[in-house]
């Protein structure tokens, strides 16, 4: 029996008290974004050093402004890669209570249609998803007293309240954490059979416009006409953004926008994504965006400008004749490619400067900028890991895009010069961020066996 097999042996034999682990740390009320947990977090940071130690790993809590980051580090080999693993073990505020079937800090498997879940906040996002390759590493150590390659773990606690101290403790730590790879459990399935590897992230703009015209509001009926709306000034605005086949009308606005790659797009067309359930979900039913492209590729791989929110005049119970002082808007740009968010953020208010009339102005507010990420396929650690998530799911592994933002992933490229291979086992049901957050226990189990086999051919790449 090959080394493998016996890991994997090792792993279904463990199922149970590797569950009991999981438990464990899903007990502990890791909420970042409320000070009242602090004290929580610290305990979760301490509670895998522990594991980490307990396994042989040079584990510590290293304490930052914020939540604390955990790093550990397993006993480095020559010649053997070495890769980085990051997850994050704070969570998600629990609120509306109410909702939730049991109370969110008191893990257990529930027996439901699609199978048995782990019902716990934080289930899926993150700390199912990072024990996984814990206990994947278990496994290993167990069976062959050594990991197949070198690995630092990294375990942030700020994730969900949007790391603060994370770029910080990158470029302080830059020389102990710079590695050949960085790996990422933090997205999801295809579906609950088909594994995948994240391939592109997009990046995202965020902004916020004010456009002011009279000192005060003013009656619609003795100012109606010769006075400005404001309303009417943001709402010409807003239109002219897109043309009629919903192509985004910035100048500029498409440069770095690649094609995508031919191989991606003949995986893409094969999982015969179906738009009309994917609408119908949410009582829609036409594909209403840029011409030309399939609704996969308008998620993962074709830039967006989307309006968020739009905010002017009177708004309350009954009706006022009111020409409203101001009117705002808050807009993002979902952006892929080599597009650049600043060069994106110059032209889009120029745009709106440039439509504005006489008595009118505008103050922007910048809500955040952050470049795309895409994976090079070229590096034969994804072809590899997708050879054997395919061995170990019995159905072809796909690479995927995300619609979303990962902004670790851009900081590891940026700051650390790492590529990230990005697999994950939650699914699009799983709840996260919601009351009742699940993680199939399926998931749970086939996620350990795959980061084993990941391991396993990582060691020859």
């Amino acid at each position: 029996m090959t080394t493998l097999a016996t890991v994997l042996q090792q792993i279904d034999s463990d199922t149970d008290a590797a569950t009991d682990r999981l438990f464990d740390l899903l007990k502990i009320k890791t909420i970042s974004t409320d000070p009242a947990y602090a004290s929580d977090c610290i305990s979760g940071a301490d509670w895998l050093v522990a594991e980490l130690n307990d396994l042989g790993i040079a584990a510590s809590r290293r304490d930052t402004p914020g939540h604390p980051m955990v790093v550990g580090h397993s006993e480095k080999v020559e010649g053997r890669p070495h890769v980085l693993f990051y997850g994050h073990y704070d969570v998600q505020p629990v609120d509306p209570l109410e909702l939730w079937h049991r109370d969110p800090f008191d893990p257990a498997i529930e027996n439901t249609a699609e199978g048995d879940v782990i019902r716990a906040r934080g289930s899926a996002d993150d700390k199912g998803q990072l024990m996984t390759f814990v206990e994947a590493c278990r496994a290993w150590i167990t069976v062959n007293g050594a990991l197949p390659v070198n690995v630092t773990f990294l375990f942030e606690g700020e994730e969900e309240s949007g790391s603060p101290s994370l770029v910080p403790f990158l470029q302080t730590n830059k020389d102990e954490l710079s590695v050949d790879l960085a790996l990422v459990c933090d997205t999801g399935m295809w579906d609950a059979n088909t594994p995948a590897i994240c391939t592109m992230l997009r990046g995202m703009l965020g902004e916020e416009i004010t456009i002011t015209a009279a000192d005060k509001d003013l009656h619609s009926g003795m100012y109606g006409g010769p006075a400005a709306n404001p309303i009417r000034i943001l709402a010409k605005i807003l239109a002219g953004l897109h043309d009629d086949n919903g192509r985004v009308t910035l100048p500029d606005f498409y440069d770095g926008v690649e094609p995508l790659p031919s191989q991606v797009k003949q995986q893409w067309d094969s999982l015969n994504f179906n738009v009309g359930d994917f609408l119908g979900a949410v009582d829609l039913s036409v594909n209403a965006g840029e011409e030309g492209y399939s609704a996969l590729e308008h998620l993962w791989s074709r830039p967006t400008c989307e309006i968020n929110g739009i905010v002017s005049g009177y708004t309350g119970e009954g009706f006022k004749t009111v020409l409203p002082a101001k009117a705002s808007a808050k807009i993002s740009f979902r952006l892929v490619g080599n597009q650049d968010p600043l060069r994106i953020r110059e032209n889009f208010r120029q745009y709106v400067r440039d439509q504005l009339p006489a008595d009118c102005s505008v103050e922007f507010e910048d809500h955040g900028a952050s470049p795309a990420t895409t994976m090079s396929l070229a590096n034969t650690a994804f072809e590899n890991t997708r050879k054997v998530l395919t061995d170990e799911w019995q159905h072809d592994a796909v690479y995927a895009g995300c619609g979303g933002s990962i902004p670790v992933v851009g900081y590891f490229s940026e700051l650390l010069g790492m590529e990230s291979l990005l697999v994950g086992f939650g699914l699009d049901d799983d709840q996260i961020h919601s009351p009742n957050e699940k993680y199939s226990l399926h998931s749970f189990h086939k996620g350990i066996r795959s980061w084993a086999r990941i391991l396993d051919t990582l060691a020859s790449n």
